[in-house]
């Protein structure tokens, strides 16, 4: 038998209950063929990257299965058939993971807490006062200047093309 990663992703509105009722579900299917479920983890409600099926968020879980590719077929298909599932991946690996998954591992460290050093910013992060506002209006009033010389070189151009046409 080989051994098979499975995650799939569960519409939002479903209560976690549910996602565990679909869970055992496809355990059975998994167990009836002969095969078994080493490890299941539910890594929670999550942010999709972007819509799927009209949907923002999805219950994630992954199921590591040692069976055979008829019994993970049969899973899937299921998959397919069912409204509440809007994603699944299902990969061969050589062997599983020992502990939790890198989703779980990293779970922890997604507070925002600690974010580490972020270097200098020079402005502390704070919002410009008004006596540093001053310079950036005097160097906002120097590109005026220079579109008033424009037209007195264009002038003197001027005439002297129409010195060299009389």
């Amino acid at each position: 038998m080989a051994l098979y990663e499975n995650v799939f992703i569960v519409r939002q509105d479903l209560s976690a209950q549910q996602v565990e009722d679909l869970t055992a579900q496809y355990s059975e299917i998994i167990t009836e063929a002969g095969g078994r479920v080493a490890k299941t983890e539910y890594w929670g409600l999550r942010t999709l990257a972007y819509k799927i099926k009209k949907n923002r968020k999805g219950h994630y879980v992954m199921l590591n299965i040692d069976s055979s590719s008829d019994a993970l077929q049969e899973v899937e298909r299921n998959m397919r058939l069912s409204e509440d599932i809007l994603r699944y991946m299902s990969i061969r690996v050589d062997e599983f993971e020992d502990g939790p998954s890198a989703v779980m591992r990293n779970k922890g460290s997604r507070d925002r807490g600690d974010r580490g050093d972020r270097g200098d910013r020079g402005d502390g992060g704070r919002p410009a006062t008004s006596s540093e506002a001053k310079p950036v209006a005097a160097a906002e009033a120097k590109p005026a200047e220079k579109p008033a010389e424009k037209p007195a070189e264009k002038s003197a151009e001027k005439s002297e093309s129409e010195g060299a046409s009389e």
